[in-house]
């Protein structure tokens, strides 16, 4: 049960990320991605210092580090490009495919079953997030379009949702990787973030002391302890609770939005929660010889 709850503390973790990105004004996403990954390492650093392992725990097959670069980069990468291609609020909600794939993608590893219980709870979920999607459309005057020509940024969404459901569920099949690990990849992110920001952006440092304190929160909590929480979560944890958890991420963070005042409350807000919730509950319904895999 720790490892689920570890998940789970991710998820939380994730769902302050809008408001504190909407503290870090104008820097530019590669840059954003570099600064805050590159303080995740340093954290990760601290971690491996302390559990006593040392830097050993970095010496990793290829494979592993393969999957930790092309879940941490490539996802980051094709999600800057499908903001940049596409509306935010529908390649937000592209994107947000992931929690529904991962539940179904669990039917892929070796000892998992795949019920249809999760696949409605993990459905209900899904809508939850739609329903918020057309609340935020409907309070901005914007409303959702999915107009043809943005197709770039909508494949791009898409990329980002099967990306991240694989290598969630490809890490179980890691399992003997130490979650300390993670701190490599998040050093190789930085630094394939910092190459993508010389080649594409326009540095920014003129940021107040606000705004800097918004980027290191971020690098050590959703770009940071989030990875690591997860990767406990995914390698021991309910893969197809947290995968069905994980839409309250976007319903938490709408609301930490609406009470900073960055976002207008609607009711689609409460709808969609009772339909993340109904959900979760649902998938959390399972019998109790099943509960010795948390």
């Amino acid at each position: 049960m720790t490892a689920t709850l570890s998940g789970l503390g991710a998820v939380g973790l994730w769902s302050i990320l809008a408001l504190l990105t909407v503290g870090t004004g104008a820097i530019p996403p590669f840059q954003l991605a570099m600064i805050t990954f590159a303080v995740a390492s340093l954290l990760g650093a601290f971690v491996i210092m302390r559990s006593g392992k040392g830097w050993a725990v970095l010496r990793q097959p290829p494979k592993a580090w393969a999957l930790g670069i092309y879940g941490l980069f490539c996802y980051h990468a094709l999600y800057f490009a499908a903001l940049r291609l596409a509306p935010p609020a529908e390649a937000g909600l592209i994107a947000y495919l992931w929690p529904l794939l991962i539940v179904l993608m669990t039917a892929l590893l070796p000892g998992e079953r795949l019920s249809p219980r999760h696949v409605f709870a993990a459905s209900l979920g899904l809508l939850g997030v739609i329903v918020l999607g057309l609340g935020k459309g409907a309070t901005s005057g914007q409303g959702l379009g999915f107009d043809a020509v943005n197709w770039k940024g909508y494949l791009a969404a898409l990329g980002c949702a099967v990306i991240w459901s694989s290598y969630s569920v490809l890490s179980r099949t890691q399992a003997e990787v130490p979650t300390e690990a993670v701190t490599g990849f998040c050093l190789a992110t930085a630094i394939l973030s910092g190459l993508c920001h010389l080649a594409f952006e326009t540095p920014v440092w003129d940021q107040s002391l606000t705004q800097w304190l918004c980027i290191l929160a971020l690098g050590l909590g959703p770009v940071g302890a989030a990875f690591f929480l997860w990767d406990i979560g995914m390698k021991r944890g309910d893969i197809r609770l947290l995968g069905t958890a994980s839409y309250a991420a976007p319903v938490l963070s709408t609301i930490l939005l609406v009470l900073f005042g960055f976002a207008a409350p609607h009711w689609t807000l409460a709808l969609a929660c009772v339909l993340i919730v109904g959900g979760a509950v649902i998938a959390v319904e399972r019998k109790a010889t099943s509960a010795s895999d948390c």
